[in-house]
């Protein structure tokens, strides 16, 4: 065999396959004697045919020692190839890389070995084969024998060096190569891959930074490695790339955020702070490159600015402004759909800080192209309204102030406080939580006598009667307390005189009928006492339940507050204010005696002065009207000690107005407002409340099943006396809104 086609003695041949590595190399250094030989007489074509006998014989044989000795003979011929070795390569080689995936490891030793032979000789020549170089590298490089890696750590560090002097390295052709790797989990291999990254980017002939975005995610995972020498390295290596993007003249940043945007949601605390360090930059460095990004940049900072690492926050919330800083065209690509649906989905987060900032984007969003915002407004809508009933009173503000610029448009306007309404009746622990700061917080940012005047029409046609009468008491009761409303207060107590105020009264009465004890404080407020009067006598009709009695209460408690000092102060003119003084009695009178309101209101009237009539005869039956009927009804009833402190009116007085002027009940008068025809309407709504209840009550309702356990009686069988006086006492002094348990009155 080695007659006919090689040289090679039988010596040779026999110790190319022995066992003992020092007779393999005698035999390789016999073999690249015979190669300089050829090389010296250019005789090729011997050349190759030893190169082929040696790979058929010897590389590629079944027997572990002769491969061992090919690898060598290999090598041996390379090195005695010198400067010729170039057009062999292509035999040489790939037997060598085909040897690094041996099931021995002796033989994957001695293929690193001989493949670092050839590269010494070839250098540059090599780097065409330089992706399956780097793919047996990435392999050897995790190998469970230590002395196969250590000899593929020198070979990577000699085609390290190779590269780094070659022009004709092609970085496209590695990309996709390394890309396919980056996810690999070994941290031998990922040591070895971020080592090549690293000494590719500081060729300058190598433009790695172009490349980027196809290997950033794989850096970015290495940053949560177990090892700390990995994520080390991973860490350097993007702060570099970080550095050349800030000196570049461009960068192209969109498939970047992407990755980043992604990363900033990784559970690994440092992989998050540094890709929101990169977002925070790249919104430094490219403000307006990046605004087709926003939508997704906006994803990754919201939750971060909610993050438990607190320099996390600090940066997110950096980011969030220096992007809100920037002035956007929407003509640039802003994609304002993806904004706001980010946006929107941050309002359902579970952290205030992130439900915040939401807010902040749509405000500012809306403050810069409204119309654009207005026209997603459908999207967005339901959301904010669903935030009213946020825990955070800082929240609501925020929405309302978003709402409260959406309703600057008249159209926009009757839409929200219609979608208030229905959120209100939907929910309404909402109304009982939020409702007081919600409405007057609108009433601050937009005007209040337009809020009021809009929830008026409203509420007036409601079809669920026990929802209007809360609605209404609520408003009423943020109507006479609230300090956003003193305008609006003052200017209904110019009902009886002034147009504005008239016509205000006018339009909140209609709803206002819902509720008794609504209708009587707005009367109260506008001075209207005759009317008040009236409206109270006129319950005498009516069911007097729990529900009336705990209102009468609180606008008996509301009576003693600075917002009525005029009113009590009027009292000290009972001759010009003859029907205020009814309308308190009336009041006083609805109570039941045991109740602390019918003792505070009753303290009060006691205080009013008599001296007026101390010369006056009573009168027969020139009394204002009714308190005659109040006096027989109340001496049959045992309030003799309240008739007593009672003052007779003259005659004289019997017909004066609200305000001492001489208008009647009957007619517009000099006010201008029908009371008459407002009366009938107060009647006519009251009777369908009453109507309404006679239906609730016929419904069959089926009894506790506890109701008369062990001998109990129902609570519901109690006596009624007592079950009133507990009512309005539990009121307490609390202006809080009617809870629930009391709608059905």
């Amino acid at each position: 065999m080695g007659d006919t086609i090689s040289p090679l003695s039988a010596s040779v041949l026999r110790n190319l396959a022995d066992k003992l590595y020092e007779k393999r190399k005698i035999a390789a250094l016999e073999v690249e004697g015979v190669v300089k030989s050829y090389t010296v007489a250019q005789d090729h074509e011997k050349i190759s045919s030893l190169i082929s006998f040696l790979i058929d014989d010897f590389a590629m044989s079944p027997q572990a020692n002769h491969r061992k000795g090919g690898l060598l003979a290999l090598a041996a011929a390379t090195v005695g190839l010198a400067s010729e070795a170039s057009p062999h390569l292509e035999k040489i080689v790939p037997p060598v890389l085909n040897s690094f995936t041996d099931q021995d490891s002796r033989v994957r030793y001695f293929a690193c070995e001989a493949l670092y032979n050839i590269a010494k000789v070839t250098r540059g020549d090599l780097i065409v084969f330089f992706n399956e170089i780097f793919d047996a590298l990435c392999k050897l490089s995790a190998d469970s024998d230590p002395s196969v890696q250590n000899a593929a750590h020198l070979m990577d560090r000699l085609v390290k060096d190779i590269v780094t002097e070659c022009d004709q390295f092609s970085i496209e052709e590695f990309i996709p190569l390394l890309r396919e790797r980056m996810n690999v989990l070994n941290p031998f291999v990922r040591q070895f891959l971020v080592g090549w990254i690293t000494v590719l980017d500081s060729v300058p002939e190598i433009d790695m930074l172009g490349f980027l975005p196809d290997f950033l995610d794989g850096l970015f995972n290495m940053l949560s490695d177990s090892s700390h020498e990995i994520r080390q390295q991973a860490d350097t290596a993007l702060a570099e790339f970080l550095q050349e993007i800030k000196n570049a003249p461009s960068v192209d940043y969109g498939r970047m955020v992407e990755i980043l945007v992604q990363r900033a949601a990784s559970a690994d605390e440092f992989t998050r702070l540094t890709s929101i360090t990169w977002v925070n930059e790249f919104v430094k460095l490219g403000g307006e490159h990046l605004v087709p990004y926003y939508g997704d940049i906006l994803g990754a900072i919201l939750p971060a600015i909610s993050d438990k690492e607190e320099k996390i926050r600090v940066v997110a919330r950096e980011t969030s402004e220096e992007l809100r800083a920037v002035k956007i065209e929407l003509s640039e690509g802003f994609d304002m759909g993806s904004v706001l649906m980010t946006a929107k989905r941050g309002l359902g987060s579970e952290w205030e800080e992130t439900r915040l900032e939401a807010l902040r984007w749509i405000s500012v969003l809306l403050e810069r192209h409204r119309t654009e915002v207005l026209s997603f407004l459908d999207d967005i809508f339901p959301a904010l309204l669903q935030s009213l009933s946020d825990p955070s009173d800082e929240v609501v503000m925020l929405v309302l102030e978003v709402q409260a610029c959406i309703a600057q448009d008249p159209q926009h306007f009757h839409r929200l406080m219609v979608f208030l309404v229905h959120r209100f009746n939907s929910e309404h622990s909402l109304l009982e939580k939020r409702g007081p700061l919600a409405l007057r917080w609108l009433c601050t940012l937009l005007d209040s006598e337009r809020v009021c005047r809009e929830l008026a029409a409203i509420l007036e046609g409601e079809a669920d009667l026990e929802f209007a009468t809360i609605m209404v008491q609520a408003l009423n009761l943020i109507l006479l307390t609230a300090s956003e409303l003193a305008d609006l207060r003052a200017l209904l107590k110019q009902s009886l005189t002034n147009p504005a105020g008239r016509d205000l009264f006018v339009a909140l009465y209609s709803s206002w009928c819902h509720s008794p004890m609504a209708t009587v404080s707005l009367c109260l407020l506008a001075q209207a006492y005759q009317h008040a009067s009236s409206v109270i006598q006129s319950l005498g009709e009516l069911d007097i339940n729990v529900n009336l009695l705990v209102q009468v209460d609180k606008l008996v408690r509301l009576l003693e507050t600075p917002i009525f000092a005029y009113l009590r102060l009027q009292l000290l003119e009972p001759g010009r204010y003859p029907t205020l003084l009814k309308t308190l009695y009336g009041l006083l009178m609805l109570l039941p005696q045991q109740s602390s309101a019918f003792k505070i209101l009753q303290t009060r009237l006691k205080t009013v002065p008599s001296y007026t009539f101390m010369h006056v005869q009573p009168p027969s039956s020139t009394e204002f009207p009714g308190l005659s009927a109040i006096r027989r009804t109340a001496s049959s009833g045992g309030y003799g000690q309240i008739l007593s402190h009672i003052p007779v009116i003259p005659a004289g007085l019997s017909t004066s107005s609200e305000d001492g002027d001489k208008i009647t009940d009957t007619s517009g008068g000099a006010s201008g407002i029908n009371f008459a025809a407002q009366l009938k309407q107060f009647e006519h709504m009251q009777y369908q409340h009453h109507l309404h209840r006679t239906a609730q009550r016929n419904l069959p309702r089926k009894l506790p099943s506890t109701s008369l356990q062990n001998g109990h009686r129902n609570e519901d069988e109690g006596d009624p006396r007592q079950r009133v006086r507990q009512a309005t006492d539990s009121s307490s002094s609390s202006y809080l809104l009617p809870s629930k348990s009391t709608r059905n009155g």
